[in-house]
């Protein structure tokens, strides 16, 4: 036989098959994010992607203002407890006719002088001067179950900030979590394209060679374009997760770089001393309960009377003499500072109760509404504590299963590695069919899915666990 004939050349086969099974454990060590050098410093920790949302996220600045406006409001209530002090200061000018007769106030004209035949337009000046103050100094529990109800308003508003804040990091974590598997997802379907990529041009030189039928090109270019759509699903998902991740962090969205490290390691520790009473959330729902219930004390008080201490102290000053009279009418001055100099003082003090007797069923239906709404924080209260019960349930479970399959997932990939390897090289040497080295492709894309899923997955079920039982730090300190 001819030594040049395309037939004859076991020394270029096994050259190739070399190339090929070296080029087979090169994608298999970057799909698997075999790294031999330090990770960069420039990837996003998810401590650091916590710390950011937690710093910029605006509707925890929303909370926490209205947290402020809570303590002012309440730092306004205790000061209703100071006394009405008035101060008031009058200086005029005109006439002093008096008349027998009924009137009403209407043009608000405080004059006061003897009767006159005749009209008199005689005018001087005038002044008062007036001290009034008002202290409702005994309000029988009315106004300190208001500031109870301010105070548990407080503590309401804190609570929320505080479950809006673990809320909020544990999303930021799952969102993290999910974005970094759903990059390596990509780098799985880039792998797996280049391997598909490789296999085709392999199968084309042996077709036109004649050394395999041509329905393998056939197959070998669906898979390729299989393959790419599987890319481009990969890239959507991520760009998806990506920007839920943006929106969390307050920021456009960019490409992240991530930290790897969960995808080859697993959590240390997976139990806690913390049970769901601790849970901010269930906190927040049980202080909504009591400050439901503080403000049917408010309303139950507000029907209560007020003990009242009074006092006025006024001065006057007047430019008509005290022996002005009809008889008289010279007896005036039109000087200002005779006017305004105060000669006459009067006070008076007093103590008095006040009761509006129609209160009690002005206010009862008040009552009766927020005793429903009591009832309804309670419901809702029974409803959030059994659903984050049955969540710490499904967590251990979660952790258990999650266990089981990073003990697994290296079993599978091994074989997979190893029946991709021997299919590939029984096909090149004519051993096989391409149906056969298709399955073992399909395989090992999944195998190496799901290892990296399972490493994922563990750290979702440990933060399932933290978000159940409330110890975010359980799921930080690790992740540190």
């Amino acid at each position: 036989m001819d030594q040049h004939s395309p037939t004859h050349c076991p020394a270029s086969g096994f050259i190739h098959q070399r190339l090929f099974t070296r080029y087979f454990f090169t994608l298999l060590l970057l799909c698997m994010g075999v790294t031999t050098v330090a990770q960069d410093s420039s990837r996003l920790k998810l401590s650091e992607a916590v710390q950011k949302g937690l710093s910029g996220y605006q509707l925890l600045q929303a909370r926490a203002n209205v947290l402020n406006a809570s303590r002012a409001q309440v730092e306004n209530i205790k000061n209703q407890y100071l006394p009405d002090i008035n101060v008031a200061l009058q200086q005029d000018y005109g006439t002093i006719n008096g008349q027998f007769g009924p009137s009403a106030g209407v043009a608000g004209i405080a004059s006061a002088g003897p009767g006159f035949s005749k009209q008199s337009w005689n005018a001087a000046f005038g002044a008062v001067y007036l001290l009034n103050t008002n202290w409702e100094f005994v309000s029988f529990g009315r106004l300190r179950s208001r500031i109870n109800a301010g105070k548990e308003q407080v503590k309401l508003d804190s609570l929320n900030l505080l479950q809006e804040q673990f809320v909020l990091g544990v999303k930021i974590a799952g969102t993290y979590l999910n974005l970094l598997a759903a990059q390596q997802f990509i780098a799985n379907a880039q792998a797996n394209i280049d391997r598909v990529s490789f296999i085709q041009q392999s199968v084309l030189a042996r077709a036109r060679n004649g050394l395999v039928a041509g329905v393998d090109s056939s197959i070998t270019n669906a898979e390729v374009s299989s393959a790419r759509l599987v890319y481009l699903q990969a890239v959507a998902n991520e760009q998806r997760i990506s920007n839920q991740l943006a929106q969390l962090l307050n920021s456009l969205p960019a490409t992240l770089l991530l930290d790897t490290s969960f995808l080859h390691r697993t959590p240390d520790i997976f139990t806690t001393g913390f049970q769901t009473e601790n849970n901010p959330q269930v906190k927040f729902f049980a202080q909504r309960i009591n400050q439901s219930r503080t403000l049917e004390t408010f309303y139950r008080k507000s029907i209560n009377p007020g003990l009242n201490l009074f006092g006025t102290f006024q001065s006057r000053g007047s430019g008509f003499d005290y022996n002005y009279t009809p008889d008289f009418t010279d007896r005036y001055s039109k000087s200002y500072l005779d006017g305004i100099n105060p000669s006459r003082y009067n006070y008076l003090l007093g103590i008095g109760i006040s009761w509006n007797l129609m209160n009690p069923y002005k206010i009862k239906q008040q009552v009766k509404a927020q005793s429903y709404l009591s009832a309804a924080y309670q419901n809702e209260y029974d409803l959030i504590d059994t659903q984050l019960k049955d969540q710490l349930i499904l967590a251990d479970q979660q952790i258990a299963i999650s266990r089981k399959s990073i003990e697994e997932a290296p079993r599978q990939l091994k074989a997979a590695q190893d029946a991709y390897l021997q299919k590939s090289v029984l096909y090149k040497n004519g051993l096989t069919n391409i149906v056969d080295v298709q399955q073992a492709l399909f395989a090992l894309n999944r195998a190496q899915t799901d290892i990296s899923v399972a490493y994922i997955n563990t750290w979702q079920a440990l933060l399932l666990k933290a978000a159940a039982s409330g110890d975010f730090d359980l799921f930080m300190k690790q992740v540190n």
